[in-house]
């Protein structure tokens, strides 16, 4: 038993932490780390180490490639410090390289998962429009030559909406279970000199929705005929949609969880 007055010493405890991260892409070569390339998990979990003399797995909701921004990346980490949420948060920004904030941070149970308990995710894909292209646009949005027609692109993206397999709009990559996802909605966002398409669903396969965007400007070009968005779909065969569209013009803008947490 201590003598009255001792000091007592409080040992840190683990936590998990989540995270909402923002990143400038054009910064980075994708989100997750690999030798010889800087990622923002490497940032993060460099950070951390520097913050705490610990080595700490960061686990993002999902991986984004080079080029790809994120206005709300969801990750989370365990941890033992003493410092509370507010010092933590202000101390890991102080200790990150430019291109990337942590957007804020929260201690969350222990069962969280960045990517497990996610249960759906938001994209946005910036165009920029035009005869020629501004100086100020590259790396943040896409260059499309000339005019779009919008209502038909927006006939067209109606019959990506629902339960499908987005096989043809997949590239390979990643093992999955299926290739059956649901898109919540998709819509075409007319903007000064631009256009955005904002895509809601409970998950995406590898480039799904910059090959969604590639098939769709093909649609506002007058390329590929609105119904034939359906046919693209029924074929199950990625020959049949349009391009993928380059990384530069794609954010992930929101990540959502059952507690009601949203990147």
């Amino acid at each position: 038993m201590g003598s009255p007055g001792a000091r007592r010493i409080l040992l840190p405890v683990t936590r998990n932490i989540r995270i909402r991260v923002a990143y400038d892409g054009s910064r980075f070569f994708g989100w997750q780390r690999q030798d010889g390339f800087e990622s923002v998990q490497q940032s993060l979990e460099e950070a951390l180490e520097s913050l705490t003399g610990d080595a700490v797995t960061v686990r993002g909701s999902g991986r984004t490639d080079t080029g790809v921004h994120a206005l709300a990346q969801v990750a989370n980490f365990h941890i033992d410090t003493h410092l509370d949420d507010n010092r933590l948060w202000h101390a890991l920004n102080a200790h990150l390289v430019e291109g990337v904030v942590v957007r804020d941070l929260e201690t969350c149970t222990p069962e969280f998962h960045a990517q497990r308990s996610a249960v759906g995710k938001r994209y946005a894909y910036m165009m920029e429009l035009g005869r020629f292209r501004s100086p100020f646009s590259a790396g943040r949005a896409t260059f499309v030559r000339g005019d779009l027609d919008v209502d038909l692109m927006r006939a067209g993206a109606r019959h990506l909406v629902g339960e499908h397999d987005f096989t043809s709009l997949a590239s390979a990559g990643s093992p999955r279970a299926t290739n059956v996802r649901r898109i919540f909605g998709v819509h075409l966002i007319p903007r000064r000199a631009g256009l955005g398409i904002v895509v809601g669903g409970n998950g995406f396969l590898y480039n799904m929705v910059r090959t969604l965007a590639g098939t769709l400007i093909q649609v506002g070009r007058g390329q590929v005929e609105p119904d034939a968005v359906a046919e693209i779909l029924a074929a199950k065969d990625r020959k049949f949609a349009g391009p993928t569209a380059p990384a530069e013009g794609l954010y992930l803008v929101s990540v959502k969880y059952p507690d009601g947490w949203r990147g």
